[in-house]
Formats: C-alpha cells, sequence, structure tokens
C-alpha cells in the first residue's frame, strides 16, 4: 500500500507538480486529424489547463491559451486565418508560437506603439503523426515524437475512438500491466452478463513481468496454454508513460486533470489479403466518440471490452485510495510500474530525461515494440484461413473494443474487409 502523499505524487498532474511535470516531458495524442477537417478549432483540457487546439487555412497546427490574453474570450469561438487563430471579440491574431502577430485597431490607429510585439499567449508545439494529433507541454527542445512501426504498416483498417473517464489517469494506466483482470473482467463477467454461469474461461496458472527501453511487459500462462504460446514468449506491452499497446491498437491514458482523463484509442485492423492493396491516408482515419453511459437506463456500458475496464476504473473512485490496497502476487507489475514513475520523478527533479525519451532522430524511424500477433497484422491471413482463427475471425463481423460505433465508419470498415453489410451489427 502507499501513504496519501505518495499516492498524491502519482495521481496531481497539474503544473509544477512531481508527475505533472515528468508527464511534460511525452508527447500526448490529444485529437484525431480528422477532427479537425470539418471543424478546425477544437477546446482541449490538457493536464489541468485549458487550451484550443487549431489547423489553419495554412495547414498549421496550433495549441494555444483557451482566453484571449486581450480580455479573456474564448478562443474556442475565433476563427482561422491564412496564419494562426483570431479572437472573435476584437480580432487580435496569434500564430502557433503564442506571439501576438495582429491588432486592427491598434495597428491601425497606433502603430507606432507596435502593442503586438509585446504580446504572447501560452503554446505548445503540435505534430501529426499515425492520424493523431500530438501536444508536448514540456520544456524544449521537445524529444522525438515516437514513430512506432505499427503506424508504417499498411493494408489495415484504421480508426481513433475517444472517451472521458471521470476518474484519475494513473488508475487507468495500471490497468495496462494487470493480466489477471482479462479472465475475470472479460471472459467470466461477459458469460455472467450473457446470462450463462459456465463454464468459465481457463484460469491463470503462471505471469511475470519484465522491463525493456519503452515499457514493461506482462507475459501469462493459462490452462489452455504453454510456455511456447506468444502470450508468455512476446507478451503484451505496458508502452511508457501512459498507453496500454497490444499489436492491434493503442490505449493512451490522457490526463485531463486529477480526476478526468481522456482515453485515446488507436486501432488497426489488418484486411484480408483478397482486399489487398488497400490505402487508407492518415488524414481519412475516422475519429469517433464512445460512450460510457447507458442513454436510457443512465448505467454503465458493459457490453464491450474497453467499456468494461471503465468500470473497474471509475469504480476506485474519482482518485483511487492506494492507502487501502491489499496487493497480491498478480500485482508485481504493478509494484514495478510505480517504482518506476517514483523514479523518473527524481530524475526529471535532477534535470534528465526520464524513461523512454528518444532524442536521436537516427533511431527514430518504424521503433520496433513486441507484437504477439505480428503475422496477422503484418503479412495478413486470406478470409479462409481468418475464419480459422476465432480471435481474427471475430473482427471480420464485429467491433468488439468500444460501443457506439458510428454507422459510417462500420460501413467503411465492412468495405475494407470486402464483406457484406447486413443487419447484424458490426459492433
Amino acid at each position: 500500500m502507499l501513504s496519501q502523499s505518495r499516492n498524491e505524487l502519482l495521481t496531481q498532474v497539474g503544473a509544477g507538480t512531481p508527475m505533472g511535470e515528468l508527464l511534460r516531458r511525452y508527447w500526448m495524442p490529444v485529437a484525431g486529424v480528422s477532427e479537425l477537417q470539418a471543424i478546425p478549432i477544437k477546446p482541449v483540457r490538457l493536464m489541468g489547463e485549458d487550451l484550443v487546439l487549431y489547423r489553419d487555412l495554412g495547414g498549421t497546427y496550433g495549441l494555444v491559451d483557451r482566453h484571449c490574453p486581450h480580455r479573456r474570450a474564448d478562443l474556442s469561438y475565433g476563427f482561422v486565418e491564412e496564419c494562426g487563430i483570431r479572437c472573435n471579440y476584437h480580432g487580435w491574431l496569434y500564430d502557433e508560437t503564442g506571439q501576438c502577430i495582429a491588432q486592427p485597431y491598434e495597428d491601425t490607429a497606433h502603430p507606432e506603439v507596435d502593442l503586438k510585439a509585446r504580446i504572447r499567449t501560452t503554446a505548445y508545439p503540435v505534430a501529426a503523426k499515425g492520424g493523431l494529433l500530438w501536444a508536448y507541454l514540456g520544456p524544449l527542445p521537445a524529444p522525438e515524437l515516437p514513430d512506432w512501426e505499427c503506424f508504417g504498416w499498411e493494408n489495415g483498417f484504421r480508426q481513433i475512438v475517444v472517451s472521458e473517464i471521470p476518474c484519475n489517469w494513473f488508475q487507468c494506466q495500471e490497468n495496462s500491466i494487470d493480466p489477471v483482470h482479462f479472465e475475470w473482467m472479460h471472459a467470466n463477467w461477459s458469460l455472467r452478463l450473457d446470462g450463462r454461469t459456465g463454464p468459465y474461461a481457463p484460469t491463470h496458472l503462471k505471469v511475470d513481468f519484465d522491463e525493456f527501453d519503452y515499457g514493461f511487459r506482462y507475459k501469462r500462462i493459462r490452462a489452455d496454454t504453454d510456455e511456447q504460446d506468444a502470450l508468455w514468449t512476446i507478451g503484451r506491452v505496458c508502452l511508457w508513460p501512459n498507453c496500454l499497446f497490444t499489436g492491434t491498437h493503442f490505449e493512451w491514458r490522457v490526463p485531463v486533470d486529477d480526476t478526468t482523463t481522456l482515453s485515446v484509442s488507436w486501432f488497426f485492423s489488418r484486411v484480408p489479403t483478397e482486399s489487398e492493396p488497400y490505402v487508407q491516408p492518415d488524414d481519412a482515419i475516422p475519429t469517433w466518440h464512445s460512450p460510457i453511459r447507458d442513454p436510457a437506463t443512465g448505467r454503465w456500458i458493459t457490453t464491450h471490452i474497453m467499456q468494461q475496464d471503465f468500470i473497474a476504473w471509475v469504480g476506485q473512485g474519482a482518485v483511487a485510495d492506494r492507502s487501502k490496497e491489499n496487493l497480491g502476487n498478480s500485482d508485481r507489475g504493478i509494484v514495478m510500474m510505480r517504482r518506476q514513475f517514483f523514479n523518473d520523478i527524481d530524475v526529471v527533479t535532477a534535470g534528465k530525461d526520464p524513461k523512454g525519451i528518444i532524442r536521436d532522430a537516427t533511431i527514430n524511424h518504424r521503433v520496433a515494440l513486441p507484437v504477439a500477433d505480428r503475422k496477422l497484422l503484418t503479412q495478413g491471413l486470406s478470409r479462409s484461413e481468418l475464419a480459422k482463427d476465432e480471435r481474427a475471425a471475430a473482427l471480420l463481423t464485429r467491433f468488439p473494443w468500444q460501443a457506439g460505433q458510428p454507422e459510417a465508419v462500420r460501413q467503411a470498415q465492412a468495405a475494407a474487409f470486402g464483406i457484406a453489410i447486413t443487419n447484424q451489427p458490426l459492433f
């Protein structure tokens, strides 16, 4: 268990807090590229800061303080120009660096004063990669934005899904290194939710954890597998500092503030070989919102894998009280992760880079991660081969990860897979 003060070190993310300063050393996904095509301005809240993300008419992305430094008007209702974002109240214009570059009245009536040269608002770097928009809130120079290998995989249908979770980011991230919960929260609970009482899923017999450059791995053996199984020899990745990577998808847990988390997921579904070549430009990757409550009942949604995880996270409270925990042997990975964060806080305090930071551009190209399903994802399978693989075949008929897949995305996914749409939902 942790003391209250140690728990606060892990959970408080505001500027100036130890964890807030640590997390600001990493790029955070904040939106999908496709989100800004129809409406080029989006308000975002990130690590306790209220900001506005935008794409100007010249194609440059920016992230600035939500409130105009003139009279504190809301820039999320501003409008973009060829360069920058303009306040709709008095027309002051800011570029992506936060510099005020135009003040229509002042520039006309008192050009000799050049007031705009002295006006600057908070601004942070933004970069696009993998169909996502990433923000960096830390000290410059910024590290490399990791170019994970799967961003370059071909012949896959990709989609980005976001959900807002009403709890602290850290209890979400701890889920990333918890193998046993799959047996109970997903397999057995789903069975009971379906009205059945058994048989339960094969039980876990052995779990293990190890560390690598970009995070930790968990490995498991169940009653139906052995030490030759890929989930033991390769495992799954707790990607540093705030992500789960399974091969088929990433799940980032982005701190909105101390009691709210933005779940940002990036999914890759390899199309059957009969559908190759399949090309999906980054700006065409659909981004959609997945609800966490059933509007008819007000209850948490239980039908999808990640919604089940969300229930576990919010059930621990807005901020989990770790002083009341009783950890077991299967929680060794969680202990390892916490120790690494405490160490990284000390490293950042000493002015050094924490775990997983990439500074060398020459190695930041298609950076490899452990992938248990590599053949399926990189080489592909035919439809007949997919039909023989229970997990792979499920992707041909449904989207099990998150609820609320829009009809247009369902249609696009089915078209990519070359299958006919029926009355049976894909999700």
